[in-house]
């Protein structure tokens, strides 16, 4: 249970999956950093099924510091699902989330803080470089964040995480968006209100592997391009027109080839052909089409975002 009688003037959210090596000198950095600013606070890890000793050393970290929390989630649901687990019991006046890879410093948190108190409802932390990945990796993510905003009619900023700090009226808001396929940087920059940046370079990772790998990282993609574009629909509907317009043509220059130049096209190669590059753009369109179906199939079953097994705090909804 949540002990603390003071106003917190801070929340600090970490979702965990396997992170064994990094958890203990993270919370010894965010621990310092935070009492270092003097402010009322408490430190949130969720734990996304990991498969290690992540839960075991956060439930020995819990024990020792009276204002740090855990959320054991009852599998693993995706990170962006873990952090919404967060930000559905914070009780800060803001909130920052950060991965506890030690990739994003939380040395940062001071200056996110300073440009929160400026009157900015939303300080992003904007990866200047990304040290210790790989050039795909570098390439795949410029290319991720430059397609998304081209897609997407909202403005969301480049090279973002979801390392940032928000104020406690975003988080009220973001407990209003009941979407299944998380994409919490959408969300966000989607609410507008004051946001601004403040710019970093990104350390690699100490202990462990990424846990998004390619796969995830598409996913994560689709995520964000369906749940914010309608480009995909309206581009399978520009391509079927075209596709129309130029099967008439195709038709009409049968018909004159016949009936003018008596000459009859044959051919089975070249029906072979027409016949598999219309069946894969068929099965193409169908599954932009099927993306966005799935997230309504989704949306409709009305199922929990995410199942708490065990956690040693109450959320906010039930103090309401």
């Amino acid at each position: 249970m949540n002990t603390l009688q003071k106003p917190i003037d801070i929340s600090v959210i970490a979702p965990i999956y396997n992170e064994e090596g990094n958890i203990e000198e993270f919370t010894n950095r965010v621990l310092k950093v935070l009492n270092q600013m003097a402010l009322t606070y408490e430190l949130i890890f969720i734990n996304d099924g990991s498969k290690d000793q992540s839960l075991l050393k956060i439930f020995k970290i819990c024990e020792a510091h009276e204002n740090v929390f855990f959320i054991n989630l009852s599998r693993n649901f995706g990170h962006q699902i873990a952090v919404s687990a967060g930000l559905d019991h914070v009780s800060g006046q803001c909130t920052v989330i950060i991965d506890s890879d030690l990739q994003d410093p939380p040395e940062l948190i001071p200056t996110l803080y300073k440009k929160y108190k400026e009157g900015n409802m939303v300080v992003y932390a904007r990866r200047n470089k990304r040290k210790g990945e790989s050039f795909f990796k570098l390439l795949s993510a410029k290319l991720f964040y430059r397609i998304i905003r081209k897609l997407t009619t909202i403005d969301i900023p480049l090279d973002t995480g979801d390392f940032r700090l928000i104020d406690q009226s975003v988080v009220k808001y973001l407990r209003l968006m009941p979407e299944k396929n998380k994409f919490l940087r959408g969300q966000i920059a989607w609410l507008g209100l004051q946001q601004t940046a403040v710019f970093y370079n990104r350390d690699e990772r100490k202990v462990g592997v990424t846990g998004y790998p390619f796969k995830k990282m598409m996913r994560f993609a689709l995520d964000g391009i369906t749940g914010f574009s309608e480009v995909p629909l309206s581009f399978v509907t520009r391509l079927g027109f075209i596709i129309l317009f130029i099967s008439f043509l195709v038709i009409l220059y049968a018909f004159y080839s016949h009936y003018f130049l008596k000459v009859t096209i044959t051919g089975w190669t070249s029906l072979m052909v027409g016949i598999m590059f219309m069946g894969g753009i068929q099965l193409f369109c169908l599954g932009i089409i099927g993306e966005y179906l799935s997230r309504m199939n989704k949306n409709s079953m009305n199922r929990p975002l995410y199942i708490i097994e065990k956690t040693n705090l109450v959320s906010p909804k039930e103090n309401a």
